[in-house]
């Protein structure tokens, strides 16, 4: 099969960054606001469409497709050119945008929301790769700061935009703006972005993309369900993660075999590539914890409105563009380990501002917390991006981008469910503790904490309120003790597995001084 090769790709489309940079930003925000816009509307769907017990799977159809689909579309990045993946991937995101606002059922929402995520998949895999294609070593953090800033934004706006749609025109038009700012960003990609590129005979791994696809989701399923819809030991766990085992010893099997396979052995065997993968795990954990727990902490323990609240959390997307705007100059100078174990370190103290103070915590104290956390973050995520960017050719970069941003979001899908365990846990330990006079008062079930302290009146100034809070709080300090965990794991495995100094490949950062 005749596909582009990648001989001259590197500069491609250079004289032009300017307006391809806005194309990749615009189309970034597309997935980066997706879940944010949609969560604050979900009451207004399930009100329309019913299926309140299916409405979590809104957002898990959407995360697993679009998570078990990045490796190989890095891998056809590489084969096939980035405008070409970029472009069908962003029409398929919007073709099942579009369908999203038309669903008639939830079980139709969800089927389209995971078709949608196969597109989010194309876009989070090719345009940081082409970010490393257009920019310079010593330009990229500065770049990666700008897209960055794309997350800040829609965590801001995300939510309060979605709301007012819900509000007051329908929740069906939060899908349907997606489609004007695709087309901008599909008319800049088009007139813009030219790749340089040969044709080549390629032949695709076809039987290794099934395996790679089973084995991701699988495993993936398995976090999302696992002690949700059915217990860690149960047999519908255990069977999950058995597939997901066969199928990942199958993959390696294929892979082994194949011409061109889709996730090549050397990506988990060069430490560079490897360490620079366990710290994308490490920030998918770092990021789940607070995006999931923080906005409740704030609501129920500090009593905040949902916008205070969410300004809270807001704060560590204010450090993370902050901290990577400015990475270029400092991993120039020290090199990338050093920066990525910088990054790690901060976000240890960001972590321990909150896990530490005075249980429970006041607001500023977790505005700082997140605010320092967020700009350890903006570090580690540059270096775990460009780093592994510098030491490939355009031919490999594709591959590399796809494995370490399968990484990050394989992170947060595996910090969504032992944060979750680790929070339900702190507060069904508390409830079965409670004393005497409380407990036949209190909610039985976690999933009854927050409706309780939910109803108008029924628990307000009460004893049974106050310590349903203080349930609250006791089990978001515990996710923070994880975190913390984490953070200390993570800087500690950049330390132990990326190598202080690496060569770096001609066009790929050639200019590095010697990190």
């Amino acid at each position: 099969m005749t596909s582009p090769a990648t001989s001259a790709a590197p500069r491609s489309g250079a004289l032009h960054r300017g307006p391809i940079l806005a194309a990749l930003m615009a189309t970034m925000a597309l997935s980066a606001m997706d879940n944010t816009i949609v969560a604050t509307a979900i009451p207004q769907v399930v009100r329309d469409l019913g299926g309140f017990s299916l409405f979590s799977w809104v957002f898990s159809a959407y995360l697993l497709t679009q998570t078990v689909s990045i490796p190989v579309y890095g891998k056809l990045a590489d084969q096939w050119g980035r405008k070409p993946v970029l472009v069908a991937g962003t029409v398929v995101f919007l073709t099942f945008s579009g369908l999203c606002a038309l669903s008639w059922n939830m079980a139709s929402l969800i089927a389209f929301r995971g078709l949608q995520g196969i597109g989010a998949g194309a876009i989070m895999a090719t345009v940081n790769t082409l970010a490393g294609d257009l920019y310079e070593l010593s330009e990229r953090g500065r770049v990666q700061g700008w897209l960055s800033s794309v997350w800040g934004v829609s965590a801001v706006l995300g939510p309060a935009l979605g709301g007012s749609l819900a509000q007051y025109a329908s929740w069906r038009w939060i899908f349907v703006i997606n489609l004007p700012v695709g087309a901008v960003s599909l008319t800049l990609i088009g007139r813009y972005l030219h790749e340089r590129v040969a044709r080549a005979r390629h032949r695709l791994d076809v039987a290794g993309g099934l395996a790679i696809l089973v084995a991701a989701g699988a495993l993936v399923f398995g976090l999302l369900q696992g002690g949700t819809a059915w217990g860690w030991l149960s047999r519908p766990s255990v069977t999950v993660f058995a597939i997901a085992a066969v199928a990942a010893a199958l993959a390696v099997a294929i892979e082994r075999r194949a011409p061109e396979p889709i996730m090549p052995g050397w990506v988990w065997t060069r430490r560079v590539l490897a360490g620079s993968a366990v710290g994308a795990v490490g920030l998918g954990l770092l990021v789940i914890g607070p995006s999931t727990f923080l906005p409740t902490y704030g609501q129920e323990v500090l009593s905040l409105g949902a916008i205070a609240a969410g300004g809270v959390l807001a704060c560590m997307s204010i450090g993370w563009p902050l901290a990577s705007s400015q990475s270029g100059r400092i991993f120039l100078r020290i090199g990338f380990r050093d920066t990525a174990a910088i990054g790690s370190a901060v976000s240890v103290l960001g972590v321990l501002c909150f896990a530490l103070a005075p249980q429970p915590a006041g607001v500023w104290v977790a505005v700082v917390g997140t605010l320092v956390l967020g700009f350890g973050l903006g570090l580690l995520s540059v270096c775990t991006v460009v780093g592994p960017q510098s030491t490939v050719a355009w031919q490999q970069r594709g591959v590399v981008t796809g494995a370490i941003m399968f990484s990050r979001y394989l992170g947060q899908s595996l910090g969504a469910a032992i944060f979750g365990a680790v929070f339900n846990a702190a507060i069904l330990r508390r409830l079965r503790s409670a004393p005497p006079a409380l407990r036949h008062r209190l909610p039985q079930q976690v999933d009854e904490v927050s409706a309780a302290l939910g109803r108008p009146g029924h628990l307000s100034g009460t004893a049974v309120a106050g310590y349903l809070r203080q349930a609250i709080s006791a089990g978001t300090h515990d996710v923070y003790v994880g975190l913390a965990g984490v953070a200390v794991v993570t800087l500690a495995a950049v330390l132990a597995i990326v190598p202080r100094r690496f060569e770096t490949t001609a066009g790929a950062g050639a200019d590095h001084p010697g990190s």
